[in-house]
This record gives structure tokens, C-alpha cells and sequence, in this order.
């Protein structure tokens, strides 16, 4: 699993939740407010997309691009990503464990 050091390209993460059917609007509604946060706040973090995947049970998708692994380190470390964990909890089922790689350049 790359952490970005060396890469050439950004750090790219994607993270998957299956919130509960019943609370998906709110999970949706709580996601998109956190990944404006952390493009806001986090001078590393270029990209922070929230995907609702068409899947049965409903799925949401994290796709996020950040400069360099240091860089989500330092979100990994944030005060916003723990409150942002404390307030799903409720809302999701389940979690699949984090993909990490480099985003390659075009043409590559």
C-alpha cells in the first residue's frame, strides 16, 4: 500500500460506507459538509468527493486526493476528521477498510 512518499503523483484515498437505508439522506447531507471542511481547511487536501454508489444496501464513496501522504497524515490527525467519526457512527452499518495508491498522471 503506497503512502505517497516518493510518488510523483497525488495521494489518493478512497474510502467506502454503507450507512443505514433509514439514515442515508443525513450520512449524505453529514459527508458532503465534512469534505467541504476539509478542502477548506486542509492545505493538502486538492479533491474530496462524496459518491453515492447505485448498490443495494446503499453505499457512499470517498474519493480523495490529497499532495502528498504527509499531507494525510495531517488529516488523519485533524479535530474535524474525529468529530466527523463521532457523528457517523450512528448513521452506517459498516466500512470497508481504506484503498490508498497515487493518482497517475494523464497519458500515463
Amino acid at each position: 500500500m503506497s503512502t505517497g512518499a516518493g510518488a510523483s503523483g497525488p495521494h489518493v484515498v478512497i474510502a467506502e460506507l454503507e450507512p443505514r437505508p433509514e439514515r442515508l439522506e443525513a450520512f449524505v447531507a453529514l459527508a458532503r459538509a465534512f469534505a467541504s471542511e476539509c478542502l477548506a481547511r486542509e492545505p493538502g487536501c486538492r479533491q474530496f468527493q462524496v459518491v453515492r454508489l447505485d448498490a443495494t444496501p446503499p453505499r457512499v464513496l470517498f474519493f480523495e486526493a490529497y499532495d502528498d501522504g504527509a499531507a494525510f497524515a495531517a488529516h488523519g490527525g485533524s479535530d474535524h476528521l474525529r468529530r466527523f467519526q463521532a457523528a457517523f457512527r450512528d448513521l452506517v452499518v459498516g466500512e470497508r477498510p481504506l484503498r490508498q495508491g497515487t493518482l497517475a498522471p494523464p497519458g500515463a
